[in-house]
């Protein structure tokens, strides 16, 4: 079996393997993470006033100033608890920083190691430092991997057609994924989101262990030079794991800063139009209907919206996070998701 079959959860494209495809993947994942929370409030803004104007109840209630009070009360107590717990989480990305300079020369020394290592397996001299040139690098240098294995299968006349048949679709399926990626990866700012995008989008737990299966397949059956130009093709699909998960991380610590940052900024117009609407303002005071909508209710609503504009942030923020999270929580050849790998159900 190629690297190119199975189910939609081992696409390579990352949309295929998202149940509900492009819109679910732009809630979760792709979508600006404001745009996404301004989504979540027009949703909310939509439901209290269709459920205030055609729902069970009275509309009458409005002017009693208590349901006003119940709902922005909890209001200002969530912006308050919310804003703190964000501070909790930067307390965790700062805890990593202020380590003691031995902690620091460790991770110094652990990051140069592992850039000489995967120089040494793409063959290269020198890495780029931006992580988009460097995964991009690891990309690229898997495509040549495959590429030099085509070559070998093309040396090795005396090889089995349905041998060469399976090793030939699984370096084709390689090669061009590769080009796919790579060309997504080029240019790419880190900080932003289309960087983990890039990454997430090379499926390579599914491309290892495809690997050595049809490595373990035709064990015995591939020339030394086939079987040689496989094991640093699988080689080098093994250093764009830890890759990723570095880059990965580093961009989730970049995400609680960002989101801090917004929250700071909406906290204070969040607690003032929320104080508004309990001290001083009047359902009374802007009594009517437009196109059969009550004004105070229409007005309610708008400040609900404002009220939770911090929540809801938050939310788009932390739905990505998790998401990705849980995407990757195995590295290496283990895919936690289900697959079809059709007959190869046990070990083999």
């Amino acid at each position: 079996m190629s690297d190119s079959d199975g189910s939609a959860e081992t696409s390579n494209a990352m949309a295929d393997r998202v149940p509900g495809g492009r819109p679910v993947l732009w809630l979760l994942v792709e979508g600006n993470r404001v745009l996404v929370a301004g989504a979540m409030l027009a949703v909310s803004y939509v439901i209290l006033v269709g459920l205030g104007e055609f729902g069970p109840g009275s509309i009458s209630k409005l002017f009693d100033p208590a349901p006003i009070s119940a709902v922005f009360t909890p209001t200002i107590i969530g912006i308050i608890m919310g804003v703190t717990l964000v501070l909790t989480f930067n307390q965790f990305v700062l805890a990593e920083e202020l380590g003691p300079v031995d902690d620091q020369r460790k991770r110094m020394a652990g990051a140069l190691e592992f850039r000489r290592d995967a120089e040494d397996a793409v063959g290269r001299t020198t890495s780029p430092p931006e992580p988009s040139a460097f995964l991009r690098g690891l990309v690229e240098a898997t495509g040549d991997r495959a590429d030099e294995l085509l070559a070998a299968l093309e040396s090795a006349p005396e090889l089995d057609d349905a041998v060469r048949a399976d090793v030939r679709e699984y370096a084709e399926g390689v090669a061009a994924d590769a080009d796919r990626v790579a060309d997504s990866l080029e240019g790419k700012e880190f900080g932003r989101f289309e960087v983990v995008k890039a990454a997430l989008e090379y499926n390579y737990s599914w491309k290892i262990y495809t690997g050595n299966r049809v490595r373990n397949r035709h064990e015995g059956a591939l020339p030394d030079a086939v079987d040689d130009e496989l094991e640093e093709l699988l080689e080098v699909l093994g250093f764009f794991g830890p890759a990723r998960e570095h880059f990965k991380t580093l961009y989730f610590r970049w995400e609680i800063i960002t989101l801090s940052r917004v929250l700071a900024t909406l906290a204070l117009p969040a607690l003032a139009v929320s104080a508004y609407m309990i001290l001083v303002f009047e359902v009374g005071d802007v009594a009517g209907t437009t196109a059969g909508l009550d004004h105070g209710l229409l007005i309610v609503g708008v400040g609900f919206a404002l009220g939770v504009a911090p929540f809801a942030i938050f939310l788009s923020y932390i739905l990505r996070i998790v998401t990705v999270a849980k995407w990757t929580l195995a590295i290496g050849p283990f895919i936690l998701r289900e697959t079809d790998r059709g007959s190869d159900v046990e070990w083999e």
